[in-house]
């Protein structure tokens, strides 16, 4: 990030202190931009105009194209569409039910934005275009129409596909696109939670929850692409979006994109705005090169453990070295010790999940709720008796965020030589995930 840059702005502590040090020292890959919403101009741009693999930020057209579905009348928030075998096949992350479970539109797009449901974006396209190809059809001409010059669609949802491309300057038009054409929507983008039956799952992107003012949009991650974030914050009225693509981790691409905002909204003068006088994003000129593969860095055998895309912002996964990681320490500190930074803070842990269910209305009775629960596919391999951990040889550990790839191979375990102790077995019991809901968790 920022790479061999001699100056950095003032940032609220020594947060702004660690993230200059880490831009110096980083030679990643990395595409940055950020841009007023209202406006178009672009305030910092770093590789925006190179083509990338999108991972689950290609549901923001998928959610575009649906809500002009809508607008046009062809199909209503509360129609019925049903989960397909296609729909069900498809890799984690997904909600899990089984075939011919009918959800509104409404639903699914709640589901798709905060648990970046894959086979909700495949049940919405299916509803909306006919089929997976018919709506990347559409998918392509709303981005020739909004002039994204370098995105195709082949899928709805972003998993691994090399003809699937986007660049951050493409991204900053669709959010833009988003938010003037369909404000009335705009809760879509900001969900923190949803809850189904029990069970609340909380949004990927953190600074809904960490950063003043964040109010959108989506996160990705495959192997190929690394940690992808589009996101938008206001502050006294002015909205700023950010997209930062191929982060080593979700707790780098955090702070990139606060950082992004933080200078945006502060405009220190040490930001190196563009020398250009402000362009325009759709005046920033496509770089002709195919887009990075950022798969050994992503999901490579050095990582300590695999990549995820709902890996908490940690920082164990930023390595000794990196000073972003001390930040995070600090953030952590007890309430007695004075906060180093409020750039990054605790925001909204009071705000209540929204409900999501499937079929026409909300669950109500006992019967009801049992029946949300049986449109689950509970996976055959929790119905068998297994040590949990146990893996075969040479198994791959998937990522949980829309990769459908594997990531890094898994370690053998030794095996005990003693049986285990009710305690571990009692902790083993309580990790593990419900099917469905979490899929490849």
């Amino acid at each position: 990030m920022y790479r061999h840059r001699t100056t950095c702005a003032v940032l609220t502590g020594f947060l702004l202190a660690a993230l200059c040090v880490a831009s110096a020292s980083s030679l990643r890959a990395e595409a940055l931009l950020l841009v007023d919403v209202e406006s178009g101009k672009v305030l910092h741009a770093e590789d925006a105009a190179r083509a990338w693999h999108p991972a689950s930020v290609t549901k923001l057209m998928t959610l575009y194209t649906t809500l002009r579905a809508v607008k046009e009348g062809r199909v209503k928030l509360d129609s019925p569409l049903k989960v397909s075998a296609l729909a069900l096949a498809q890799k984690p992350t997904k909600m899990g039910f089984k075939v011919g479970t009918v959800v509104t539109v409404d639903n699914a797009i709640k589901m798709m934005m905060v648990k970046s449901a894959n086979d909700m974006a495949v049940v919405l396209a299916e509803g909306v275009g006919g089929s997976v190809d018919g709506f990347a059809a559409m998918m392509n001409a709303n981005a020739q129409r909004l002039g994204m010059v370098q995105s195709n669609f082949v899928n709805p949802n972003g998993l691994p596909d090399d003809r699937q491309i986007m660049s951050a300057r493409d991204l900053a038009i669709l959010a833009r696109a988003l938010i003037h054409e369909f404000p009335e929507y705009d809760d879509y983008w900001h969900l923190h939670s949803i809850r189904f039956g029990k069970r609340v799952i909380a949004n990927y992107n953190k600074l809904l929850d960490l950063y003043p003012g964040a109010d959108g949009m989506k996160t990705g991650f495959i192997c190929a692409s690394g940690f992808n974030l589009v996101a938008t914050a206001t502050r006294n009225g002015r909205r700023l979006v950010a997209v930062v693509l191929g982060s080593p981790s979700a707790s780098v691409r955090t702070f990139h994109a606060a950082r992004l905002l933080e200078e945006g909204f502060n405009q220190q003068p040490g930001f190196n705005l563009l020398p250009t006088g402000q362009q325009t994003v759709d005046q920033l000129v496509p770089v002709s090169a195919p887009p990075p593969d950022l798969h050994e860095d992503s999901c490579g055998a050095h990582r300590k453990r695999p990549a995820a895309e709902d890996e908490e912002v940690s920082a164990d996964d930023m390595g000794p070295d990196n000073p972003l990681a001390s930040v995070l320490q600090a953030l952590r500190a007890p309430p007695s010790k004075p906060k180093p930074s409020d750039v990054l803070t605790e925001q909204t842990g009071a705000i209540p999940p929204v409900d999501v269910f499937v079929g026409l209305k909300k669950p109500e009775t006992a019967a009801e709720i049992a029946a949300q629960e049986a449109s689950l596919v509970v996976p055959k391999s929790t119905l068998a008796k297994k040590k949990v951990g146990k893996k075969k040889e040479g198994e791959a550990v998937a990522s949980k965020e829309s990769s459908g790839e594997a990531t890094a191979e898994a370690k053998p375990k030794p095996k005990p030589k003693k049986a285990k102790s009710a305690k571990t077995a009692t902790n083993s019991a309580a990790s593990t995930r419900v099917p469905g809901i979490c899929s490849g968790c």
